[in-house]
């Protein structure tokens, strides 16, 4: 091991030449993320974990080759500016509009706690104010990639506590937009520096330049860069050139967030994030969207690696009971504030509970903001570990809040007589029970319930709606639609629809623990009732048919029987013979490639 070559470089290392340094470090560093990724998603654990262990594998604190520190760092920061530019891309007012009366003061009120939470845990460790309240930031904000995969996975994105989640989502990453911009004029009276700034220059002057910088940026933004830029995207894509559209993009992106820096001394994440604001404004943003897709993906797993570099291994041995205790506030004390929040504002239990689980981890704005962090001087390097290590630990265990959710709710609905006092208090009450007799009752009226529904009213069928959204309740209402508020999984909302007396229930709601709630309530006031399950996987397909259910409904499946069906008809086939393949199919439970032949 301590043998040398007559040139002096360690035996067994790899030696890359000084020239072809940056393709050594995207190729190690890509080549390892697909490695550790893929055998992370094939132990259930999120992608992101192996990134950051592929990181771990080519940092400074693990044998063998050491990836480009600098090349990485410049690597990272492009990762950065596309990862803001794809939040700022989606970045969604309506969505927030639709529920700003619940996320905006809870992820508020959240982040206040958690922040406060993580200030006094540093401070019990002999660490500055400013470093403190530094490191509660760092763990207030959850990992957007992470809370949007976890619902994506479940085919719960649509879904209420989704769109709750993806609310909250939006207002903590405004709120760390702010605090990056933000943080560079408080460092000084933090205890840190300021770096550039003039050692004389007063505080609030610094804070009101600062600030008149954000706001000529953002103003420039809004009323020249809102329509010259989608007007600029619209030249280029009446080209009919996919390359010149997506390179258009990317330099809205790249150049926005530079020229932010250099013209503003704003920092490329904020560039970046008004750069998909902006875009996100045209017809386009959608191919805007996919064509930088792929190459934002690449450089935020660049990103990711190179965080994962800055990792030292050895923090777990120096100070296991620090990382012990931010697992605890990350993984315990969060979602159970969270959960607590969503409850005092009158949210069903479920959807607190859905909420809680997913935000009980830290991603990638703590990364970013550890670094900022580090660079003004408000944290060492082993406080940067130490949000890494909680990182790692919870990215890896956050399917376990999911896995263990049914069983909180079920506690929630036994034990906490509070829980029923808060929604029973609430100011929407759900309506008293419905007196119907041999009708339909619809949980869940999105897209597809709402498709069902006006099926059903043309055939002159009653039918009764079970609906978490209030303002789409209040709606049906108003056209003489039997509906019931709240969610159709807690005990009494599910009875005022009547299912004793019903002949059908129709579960649309894209949540499978929701689902599978519903249909036992539903056969525990109504064994002879019919029922028909919206899922989307072979094994809750199979757990229903289990559980006797009369249909379960695959959308991929069923999609693909009806293009099969149209298929055949296409190719001169008679409706007969299209009904009788596709029923076959149906009725097997599985589609074979089309083959076009004889029937």
């Amino acid at each position: 091991m301590g043998t040398r070559t007559t040139d002096g470089v360690p035996r067994g290392s790899l030696i890359v030449p000084h020239e072809t340094a940056l393709i050594a470090t995207i190729a190690v560093g890509l080549g390892l993320a697909f490695v550790f990724g893929y055998i992370a998603t094939r132990v259930r654990l999120p992608a992101l974990v192996g990134y950051l262990l592929a990181g771990i594998a080519v940092g400074p604190y693990s044998p063998g080759f050491t990836a480009d520190a600098d090349l990485a760092a410049q690597l990272a920061e492009i990762g950065v500016i596309l990862l803001m530019f794809g939040v700022g891309l989606h970045f969604s007012l309506r969505d927030l509009m639709n529920v700003r009366r619940v996320v905006v003061p809870g992820a508020l009120l959240g982040m206040t706690a958690m922040t406060l939470a993580g200030t006094g845990l540093a401070m019990s460790w002999g660490w500055s104010m400013g470093s403190a309240i530094t490191f509660g930031l760092c763990i207030c904000i959850s990992s957007t990639v992470v809370v949007i995969r976890s619902f994506e996975q479940r085919n719960a994105l649509d879904s209420g506590p989704g769109k709750l989640a993806v609310g909250w989502m939006i207002v903590e990453d405004l709120v760390m937009v702010v605090a990056l911009v933000m943080l560079p004029a408080l460092a000084p009276m933090m205890g840190g520096t300021r770096a550039g700034a003039d050692p004389a220059q007063p505080l609030w002057l610094a804070l009101g330049i600062t600030l008149a910088k954000v706001i000529a940026f953002s103003a420039i933004m809004y009323f020249v860069g809102r329509r010259s830029i989608p007007w600029l995207l619209w030249q280029v894509a009446r080209t009919g050139s996919r390359e010149l559209f997506t390179l258009s993009v990317l330099a809205a992106a790249l150049g926005i967030a530079v020229g932010a820096a250099a013209l503003f001394g704003v920092s490329f994440a904020l560039g970046a994030f008004f750069a998909g604001v902006v875009i996100s404004e045209s017809d386009l943003s959608h191919q805007a969207a996919a064509d930088a897709l792929p190459l934002r993906d690449a450089f935020a797993v660049l990103f990711f690696v190179s965080v994962g570099m800055l990792f030292d291994p050895g923090i777990l041995l120096r100070a296991p009971l620090k990382v012990l205790a931010i697992v605890a506030l990350v993984m315990l004390i969060k979602p159970i504030v969270s959960t607590l929040v969503l409850l005092r504002l009158r949210k069903p239990a479920h959807s607190a509970v859905s909420v809680g689980a997913s935000l009980g981890e830290i991603g990638e704005f703590s990364f970013i903001l550890a670094g900022l962090a580090i660079s003004l001087g408000l944290l060492d390097a082993d406080g940067r570990s130490l949000i890494l290590a909680a990182a790692l630990i919870s990215i890896s265990f956050n399917p376990v809040l999911f896995l263990a959710q049914p069983r909180i709710e079920g506690w929630l609905h036994r034990r906490w007589r509070l829980l029923n006092a808060i929604e029973e208090n609430s100011d929407t009450p759900v309506t008293t029970g419905l007196d119907m007799q041999e009708h339909a009752i619809i949980v869940g009226y999105g897209r597809v319930g709402s498709t069902i529904g006006d099926a059903l009213n043309a055939c002159d069928v009653r039918f009764a709606v079970v609906e978490q959204d209030r303002v789409l309740v209040d709606r049906l209402r108003e056209r003489g639609i039997s509906s019931v508020y709240g969610d159709a999984a807690r005990p009494g909302i599910l009875a005022q629809a009547s299912p004793a007396t019903a002949r059908l229930l129709v579960v649309a709601t894209p949540d499978p623990f929701q689902a599978r709630r519903v249909v036992e309530l539903a056969r525990e006031a109504n064994p002879d009732i019919d029922i028909v399950v919206r899922t989307h996987t072979t094994a809750e397909q199979a757990y229903f048919e289990r559980l006797g259910v009369g249909r379960v409904v695959m959308g991929e499946r069923e999609l693909a029987l009806g293009m099969a069906h149209y298929a055949i008809l296409s190719l001169g086939y008679g409706d007969d013979v299209a009904d009788r393949r596709v029923d076959a199919l149906r009725a097997r439970g599985i589609v074979r490639r089309a083959t076009a032949g004889p029937p």
